[in-house]
């Protein structure tokens, strides 16, 4: 079987805005009563629901955000502070804490502050932290390894915001888009939002759309605006691209790094593209005891996960050497336990053997909701998936 991997693609022809892609997603596969439970543990007193529209001649999904009265003067701590509080993922939280910081430090060069100073408006109200915490946990939830970006279309004219009058696009708009290929649209309006432009750039890192891969689904976040000139909606793709190159494992000892510091290098090297990250203790020079990291890592990405294995651990040097691996054919489907949506990743051996295995963070948070120990619901929807395949 190729080797392939399963990945997002953002195709912004109206341009793009946290509600067009939490619309997107839903649309794409990401349930709604799930996305409900993620927003509702934030604890913010914000809901959300989904509806179908049309935007044009496309049916789209339109995700509304409810929101409780006045809004309170948000600064960065605090809504860092709210995304440590709420029982977040480590990869939703981080990818959520990255582009509020990303905000916080565009609006900072732009009104000559610091971005603790920085006053959030538009971006700090509950209705922008459930769009930004909503979109990195529906792209945790569709388990691609990476994201791409088409062109991104941004209008012209004027908007209002907080801080008066401004050029389209928005300053902090076009800076958080720095980078990004952009088309200029001749729309009188706001195609692309600060929020939208910072979950793509956080998301995509700018990476164009590979030239070949297989849709394996795809569907339309829709827009609040529904002009008549132009369908407002994002259409997001998930898709299957071949794997291009060889991988490489990078290993690193360290003999100098606290071990309560190593869950966040691995999660920094996940989010750099990391396939796997493993560790374990190695005796070192003049008998000190030391830790080995290794990790496997696409060719093509061994520089950006390099960089990020400096910047998060005290290590000056590590080695690498390509390597290849053969893997079994593998699916996923989505099966419901107890109300809670579990994805099961299935591959089968060369005698036809089925190999059945829940994913951690689903039963995790599923276990959490229900107040069971993880192992038993484990065990409970492996004898679901037993009988199941015996039916």
């Amino acid at each position: 079987m190729e080797d392939r991997s399963r990945v997002l693609i953002f195709d912004p022809f109206s341009g793009i805005s946290g509600d067009m892609i939490l619309g997107g997603l839903v649309a794409v596969g990401v349930p709604l009563e799930w996305l409900k439970e993620i927003v509702h543990s934030l604890g913010i007193g914000a809901s959300v629901d989904a509806s179908s529209v049309s935007r044009g001649s496309l049916a789209a999904r339109l995700v509304s955000v409810r929101t409780q009265g006045d809004e309170p003067e948000r600064h960065l701590d605090d809504i860092l502070e709210i995304l440590q509080s709420a029982p977040l993922d480590p990869a939703t939280r981080d990818i959520a804490s990255s582009t509020f910081r990303r905000l916080a430090a565009v609006e900072a060069a732009i009104h000559g502050v610091t971005p603790q100073q920085v006053h959030f408006h538009e971006v700090g109200a509950s209705d922008a932290i459930v769009d930004i915490v909503g979109v990195a946990a529906g792209v945790g939830y569709l388990d691609v390894e990476r994201c791409y970006t088409r062109h991104v279309a941004v209008g012209r004219g004027w908007v209002t915001a907080e801080h008066g009058a401004l050029p389209l696009p928005a300053p902090a708009t076009l800076k958080l888009l720095e980078g990004l290929l952009l088309v200029e649209s001749n729309h009188e309006a706001e195609l692309t939002t600060p929020t939208g432009a910072a979950l793509l750039s956080e998301l995509t890192k700018g990476r164009p759309v590979p030239g070949s891969f297989i849709p394996v689904r795809s569907g339309f976040g829709a827009g609040s605006r529904d002009p008549a000139a132009y369908p407002n909606c994002l259409r997001l793709v998930v898709a299957e691209i071949e794997a291009r190159g060889t991988r490489v494992v990078i290993q690193a000892d360290i003999d100098d790094l606290s071990p309560e510091y190593l869950p966040p290098l691995r999660e920094a090297l996940e989010a750099a593209g990391a396939i796997d990250v493993w560790t374990y203790p190695v005796q070192m020079k003049k008998g000190r005891v030391g830790i080995r990291l290794e990790a496997l890592v696409p060719a093509d990405l061994r520089e950006t996960v390099g960089k990020a294995l400096f910047e998060n651990s005290t290590t000056i040097g590590f080695r690498f050497w390509h390597v290849e691996r053969e893997v079994l054919p593998r699916a996923e489907k989505r099966i419901e336990w107890r109300g809670f949506p579990i994805r099961v990743k299935i591959s089968r051996s060369s005698e036809g053997h089925v190999i059945c295995k829940p994913e951690y963070d689903d039963i995790l948070q599923a276990a959490r909701a229900l107040s069971l120990p993880p192992l038993k619901a484990r065990q409970d929807i492996e004898r679901l998936l037993n009988s199941s395949q015996e039916g």
